[in-house]
Protein backbone atom coordinates (compact mmCIF):
# COMPACT_ATOMS: atom_id res chain seq x y z
CA UNK A 1 0.00 0.00 0.00
CA UNK A 2 1.28 3.45 -0.79
CA UNK A 3 0.01 7.22 0.28
CA UNK A 4 -3.05 7.32 1.82
CA UNK A 5 -3.99 3.54 1.34
CA UNK A 6 -1.60 2.78 3.52
CA UNK A 7 -2.75 5.25 5.84
CA UNK A 8 -6.47 3.87 6.01
CA UNK A 9 -4.82 0.27 5.68
CA UNK A 10 -2.75 0.89 8.68
CA UNK A 11 0.36 -1.03 7.58
CA UNK A 12 2.34 -1.31 4.18
CA UNK A 13 2.81 -4.78 3.36
CA UNK A 14 1.17 -7.55 4.43
CA UNK A 15 1.14 -11.26 2.75
CA UNK A 16 -2.31 -12.51 1.26
CA UNK A 17 -3.21 -15.18 -1.26
CA UNK A 18 -5.65 -14.50 -4.02
CA UNK A 19 -6.02 -16.08 -7.55
CA UNK A 20 -6.83 -12.77 -9.12
CA UNK A 21 -6.58 -8.61 -7.88
CA UNK A 22 -9.80 -8.79 -8.05
CA UNK A 23 -10.37 -11.75 -5.55
CA UNK A 24 -7.38 -9.97 -3.10
CA UNK A 25 -9.93 -6.29 -3.25
CA UNK A 26 -12.52 -8.83 -2.15
CA UNK A 27 -10.76 -10.62 0.64
CA UNK A 28 -9.36 -7.26 1.94
CA UNK A 29 -12.63 -5.48 1.37
CA UNK A 30 -13.97 -8.11 3.88
CA UNK A 31 -11.61 -7.33 6.49
CA UNK A 32 -11.61 -3.98 5.70
CA UNK A 33 -14.49 -2.56 4.56
CA UNK A 34 -13.49 1.30 4.06
CA UNK A 35 -10.31 -0.26 2.44
CA UNK A 36 -11.98 -2.23 0.04
CA UNK A 37 -14.27 0.92 -0.62
CA UNK A 38 -10.80 2.95 -1.41
CA UNK A 39 -9.21 0.37 -3.36
CA UNK A 40 -12.16 0.56 -5.70
CA UNK A 41 -12.21 4.05 -6.26
CA UNK A 42 -11.36 6.55 -9.42
CA UNK A 43 -8.02 6.41 -9.56
CA UNK A 44 -6.42 3.73 -8.00
CA UNK A 45 -3.66 1.80 -9.92
CA UNK A 46 -2.27 -1.64 -9.52
CA UNK A 47 0.78 -3.17 -10.28
CA UNK A 48 2.08 -6.45 -10.13
CA UNK A 49 5.41 -7.18 -9.88
CA UNK A 50 6.47 -3.53 -10.55
CA UNK A 51 4.35 -3.70 -14.01
CA UNK A 52 1.38 -1.37 -13.99
CA UNK A 53 -1.97 -3.49 -15.07
CA UNK A 54 -5.25 -2.80 -16.36
CA UNK A 55 -8.65 -4.71 -14.83
CA UNK A 56 -8.45 -8.09 -13.49
CA UNK A 57 -5.19 -9.97 -13.77
CA UNK A 58 -4.39 -13.81 -12.34
CA UNK A 59 -1.69 -14.04 -9.86
CA UNK A 60 0.59 -16.30 -9.01
CA UNK A 61 1.94 -17.32 -5.79
CA UNK A 62 4.81 -15.06 -5.76
CA UNK A 63 3.45 -12.11 -7.12
CA UNK A 64 4.13 -8.43 -5.65
CA UNK A 65 0.93 -6.45 -5.96
CA UNK A 66 0.78 -2.74 -4.76
CA UNK A 67 -2.03 -0.23 -5.03
CA UNK A 68 -1.23 3.22 -6.03
CA UNK A 69 -3.65 6.24 -5.07
CA UNK A 70 -4.36 8.67 -7.74
CA UNK A 71 -2.16 10.90 -8.65
CA UNK A 72 -2.80 14.73 -9.02
CA UNK A 73 -0.56 17.19 -10.47
CA UNK A 74 -0.12 20.63 -12.05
Amino acid sequence: MLGRLRDLAGWREREQRAPSITALIEALAADDPPLGEALRGKGIQVAVNKALVRGDQPLGPNDEVAFLPAMSGG
